[in-house]
């Protein structure tokens, strides 16, 4: 593949939950082509710090965001963080997410409230903003989970909060379309991120034809790809990441 069309060299990125996991592999992998990146975090200062550390130390730029996209009224705020810190946005990925592992006969009301809040609603909000905010020919990502096309058990109102997600995607698809923005979702499977059990492990591994989970710079190297000026024809898109999983 043509350099060029992977090359992200004077673009403005913005990637939310992105102080550890996949959402730190996926702001290096930006960063790494030449994106300059802003790494969101909620609570975590540290740890983005850590992220800004590593990109700067390779040759890129990136700044901390702090901001919880399950807070409404701060979305916004975000965005106008990026762009003073920035420039105008060219790439967002939404990516911040909570998990809570349960039997569905356990969820409380406040177990459902959370989940939404950040992964449905805050998600919403996040590619709302990015529609608007994008300039021309901008790319959107949304991180879901290849977990919405299996028979999983403890983790139901995540995937149901991430099914909506994929839903959202495809109606910005269409609508972000008349400006040359491409939107889409990509779906990882299992991934080797604190968010996998260790009791769950080996079976996941024992899922894939390569005996393996995968790494975060696997799925992250998927959203670079959609990223870039190469998947000016991909949109509206679910792009599984899950080693044949899914």
């Amino acid at each position: 593949m043509s350099e060029t069309l992977t090359d992200l060299a004077g673009k403005n990125a913005l990637v939310t939950g992105a102080s550890r996991g996949i959402g730190r592999a996926i702001a290096e992998g930006l960063a790494a082509r030449g994106a300059a990146v802003a790494v969101n975090y909620h609570n975590n200062k540290a740890a983005a710090e850590r992220v800004v550390q590593a990109i700067t130390a390779a040759g890129g730029r990136a700044v901390a965001v702090p901001g919880d996209v399950s807070d409404p009224d701060g979305i916004p705020g975000i965005f106008d963080t990026v762009e003073t810190e920035l420039g105008p946005l060219d790439i967002v990925v939404s990516n911040a997410a909570i998990v809570i592992n349960k039997p569905i006969t356990d969820y409380t009301l406040a177990d459902y409230q959370a989940t939404f809040d950040t992964n449905t609603r805050g998600a919403f909000l996040v590619l709302q903003q990015a529609a608007t905010r994008v300039r021309d020919k901008g790319r959107i990502i949304a991180i879901s989970s290849g977990g919405t096309r299996l028979l999983l058990t403890g983790t139901t109102l995540y995937l149901g909060s991430k099914g909506a997600l994929e839903q959202f995607v495809r109606g910005i698809a269409m609508d972000a379309g008349h400006r040359g923005i491409t939107v889409n979702t990509v779906s990882p499977g299992f991934t080797n991120t604190d968010l996998l059990t260790d009791d769950f492990r080996a079976t996941a591994a024992g899922m894939s034809p390569f005996g393996r989970i995968g790494e975060p710079e696997e799925v992250a190297a998927v959203v670079t790809f959609l990223a870039s000026p190469a998947a000016s024809w991909v949109t509206a898109q679910n792009i599984g990441a899950g080693g044949g999983v899914m």
